[in-house]
């Protein structure tokens, strides 16, 4: 207790000496009647626009920190009992250089130039809703939390957007109902806003507020005052879907699904899901892989997406591609002033090829807000099958000192058939500013940990006292031909927690410069020494040159020679992303690996084509290709949608020849998927 009561006074004292005070911008909300129509269709042109008060004076995050924007933005902001509407107007001196190429959801937006609104709904200087658009209207979207160190790009809500060219610049209009958000309700609340305009060609990024030390940082955003919320009534949404697969040579087949999502309040709502449709996900890109370690996967499956900011851990106790296909299952969420809690749960099917039994995953999570920007949290990641318990639990903690000076820390124990040497832990200090980071991290992993823990987690490699530490600085230059310089420095040592036998170090090196005339280049060399039934000492050397590769359309090649394991190897390649026109876009990427000698036959050709074909936001083609030469791999996936019910009513008619899964060749034959799926 008193060790507990030093250290809770020492974070007290450094709050307080590190914290400075500070004025930040705020925006009055203008209340509107419900019959007032308010037109989204990217023109803040109606009457009711100019009775509000507008904000602009925005500054630069990047290149010329807290210096004037170049252009001038304006942002005002309305409401009524369904809407939060936003009417920004982007002045520009050269309107015909304004650059609108990304047109698929999801797509990175922030390439073009765009605006980003981001809502902390619950004022705590921790979370937020992010919406990203461009002059199209294309939608992005996703969550903060962790004052911005987290970024989950994988939330889905429903909101409308529109843009449109002026003789000044652009526009563009947003409106989030308050049905997509959780909040509190009551009168007079007030919360957190960013503002965000990105302008690539002059690789500048503006922020209302700051001057910011990352346009993240929810703790330094600014305030959108005088909201009176009304408490909103129960709602739920209620998603059937039906779909049907028929492959050659075997039976079809038809299955059906559903999804209910009930608000029980404005802060809390549960999810539940039986027999959801995981067949039409894309594809996993195939990857080099020059480690003996697992290469983690992102998820792609509607219901474990949204919430996932919350389960984001340094030591991985969640990964929820170690659940395969399930029968159902149920999420419940909350938060509510300085608590926040997520509670699932679900049953997997059994899964055949890898000789599994039907098992149940439960994860429970819970965090707590001290002071403005820091939390503390508490995880339980558990897997029973035939009548055994596999898992791991822990707590961990984000502390702000200040904007720049933060600490994360990670304690956690593991169970299952290994119960000794089975804790790991990781205190890791920082400094960030928005050109500067340097931190120092020591981890211990026990040697049993991961038997346990990656039943449900995902632990690369245990066994292990870990020192780690990098260094990275930006230099804007922005004159002759040189525009910016970055420097990446990293180095990471471990030794056997039996023994004290050194296992690895490894020393990392990168440099990167961006020229003025939209190209660039990288240089990077990495040296290490691996002791597995021998000791290896390996070395890579690679260089990459890009062009225009802070907007979408873009291209790069790169190089890269060394050696690996006892084999000396070469590995080349290079992706571009360009459009025919302002529907048709392509992205392909090559890489091709060289190993001498090559035992185990591990040299390849990877290919990735995509290509995409956007009628509207709402209504594309999507076609991905890969190939994989040293498993003989062919996966082609193409798939129609025309989302009716923007985000998730929508009608998908799919085709897929070979396995979309990771490393492994398949003998799926043509398929034709077909799904219908409805909101009621």
């Amino acid at each position: 207790m008193k060790i507990i009561f030093v250290i809770t006074t020492i974070l007290f004292l450094l709050q307080l000496l590190l914290l400075g005070s500070s004025t930040k911008k705020s925006v009055p909300a203008l209340k509107i009647d419900d019959k007032i129509v308010v037109a989204v269709d990217g023109k803040p042109d109606e009457e009711i626009w100019q009775k509000s008060q507008p904000t602009s004076d925005f500054i630069q995050f990047e290149p010329a920190k807290g210096s004037p924007a170049s252009f001038q933005t304006e942002v005002r902001v309305l409401y009524n009992s369904r809407y939060i509407y936003f009417g920004i107007t982007c002045f520009d001196s050269q309107p015909q250089k304004i650059v609108a190429r990304v047109s698929k959801r999801e797509g990175e937006v922030s390439s073009d130039d765009s605006v980003a609104i981001a809502l902390d709904t619950f004022n705590d200087g921790q979370t937020a809703y992010i919406f990203f658009t461009n002059l199209r209207g294309i939608q992005k979207d996703g969550r903060l939390a962790d004052n911005g160190r987290t970024f989950d790009d994988t939330w889905d809500g429903k909101w409308l957007s529109a843009g449109s060219r002026t003789e000044n610049g652009w526009t563009v209009e947003l409106a989030v109902p308050f049905e997509t958000l959780k909040y509190n309700p009551g009168e007079n609340k007030t919360w957190g806003l960013g503002v965000t305009r990105f302008i690539p060609r002059k690789l500048e990024t503006d922020t209302w507020s700051g001057p910011m030390e990352c346009y993240y940082r929810v703790s330094q955003f600014g305030f959108i005052t005088g909201l009176d919320l009304r408490k909103m009534e129960k709602t739920r949404q209620i998603i059937p879907h039906v779909i049907s697969k028929i492959e050659k040579g075997e039976k079809t087949k038809i299955e059906a699904g559903l999804d209910v999502r009930y608000a029980f309040s404005q802060s809390v709502s549960a999810n539940l899901t039986v027999n959801p449709d995981f067949a039409t996900v894309e594809a996993d890109q195939e990857q080099i892989n020059l480690t003996r370690f697992e290469l983690s996967l992102k998820e792609k499956r509607n219901f474990f997406l949204e919430g996932a900011e919350i389960y984001s851990q340094r030591i991985k106790l969640f990964y929820t591609r170690r659940i395969s296909d399930i029968y159902g299952g149920l999420k419940v969420y909350g938060k509510s002033k300085a608590h926040e809690f997520s509670v699932l749960s679900v049953q997997s099917k059994k899964d055949i090829d890898a000789g599994e039994d039907s098992a149940n995953f439960s994860v429970v999570r819970y965090r707590k807000n001290i002071f403005r920007s820091s939390n503390l949290g508490f995880l339980l990641a558990n897997k029973v099958i035939n009548g055994k318990f596999y898992g791991s639990a822990g707590i961990d903690l984000v502390h702000f000192f200040s904007e720049t000076v933060n600490v994360t820390g990670q304690l956690a124990v593991s169970y299952g058939e290994k119960n000794d040497r089975n804790l790991a832990f990781f205190i890791r200090p920082s400094y960030d500013s928005s050109t500067f980071h340097i931190h120092l991290r020591y981890t211990h992993l026990g040697a049993h940990f991961a038997d346990n823990a990656n039943s449900v987690g995902f632990i690369r490699d245990d066994d292990r006292h870990e020192l780690d530490s990098a260094v990275e600085k930006t230099w804007w230059i922005r004159k002759d031909w040189i525009e910016r310089i970055v420097y990446d420095s990293n180095y990471n040592i471990y030794w056997s927690t039996q023994g004290g036998m050194l296992r690895s170090w490894q020393i990392d090196q990168e440099l990167e410069v961006d020229f003025t005339n939209k190209l660039s280049f990288e240089i990077n060399y990495t040296g290490e020494f691996k002791r597995y039934e021998k000791d290896f000492h390996n070395r890579q050397m690679s260089f990459e040159l890009g062009y225009n590769t802070r907007e979408w359309q873009s291209a790069r090649l790169r190089y890269e020679f060394g050696k690996n394991f006892d084999s000396d190897y070469v590995l080349f390649g290079g992706n571009v992303n360009f459009k025919l026109g302002k529907k048709f876009s392509i992205e392909y990427e090559l890489d091709r690996l060289r190993l001498d000698p090559d035992p185990e036959q591990e040299s390849t050709w990877l290919h990735v084509l995509r290509l995409n074909h956007y009628f509207t936001k709402d209504l594309f083609i999507k076609v991905f290709f890969q190939s994989n030469s040293v498993i003989d791999k062919r996966n082609i996936q193409a798939v129609f949608v025309y989302r009716f019910q923007p985000p998730f009513g929508m009608l998908q008619l799919a085709y897929q020849r070979g396995t979309g899964r990771f490393g492994e060749r398949g003998v799926q034959g043509d398929t034709l998927f077909l799904k219908f799926s409805y909101w009621l």
